[in-house]
């Protein structure tokens, strides 16, 4: 049995996708984007949305009743492998302890000048 979880910081999918779907104690968050919703501003710089991006993920993630210290996994889709030792620094920021598993691979995102996306799978307690 599956549940969707919705943020309601974050707007809702204008497409057809849950932002998240709770599955028994696991949270599974789709692909966050640097976009600061609130403002609907994309940066132009890889840290400020690599940064937010982080934020939403969040953002879902404490929507689905965890928090950012209970994801096992993240796969994080980079369009400039440059950018990896920045990602670095920041994804040590966010789990300064036992950080999750990882994937990052390299790929052309589907809107211009988007740098970034996260997604993870979260323990629920």
């Amino acid at each position: 049995m599956t549940h969707e979880i919705v943020s309601e910081n974050l707007p809702h999918p204008k497409f057809v996708y849950s932002q998240a779907v709770k599955a028994g104690n696991l949270v599974f968050v789709a692909g966050q984007a640097g976009v600061n919703f609130a403002t609907g501003y994309l940066a132009e710089d890889f840290l400020t949305q690599a940064r937010q991006a982080f934020e939403n993920v969040k953002l879902v993630v404490e929507a689905a009743g965890t928090t950012m210290d209970k994801v096992i996994k993240t796969t994080i889709w980079l369009c400039n492998a440059a950018n990896f030792d920045a990602l670095n620094k920041l994804y040590a920021e966010y789990f300064p302890v036992n950080p999750p598993a990882r994937s990052t691979p390299v790929v052309a995102l589907p809107k211009d000048n988007l740098m970034i996306s996260i997604e993870v799978v979260a323990v629920i307690n």
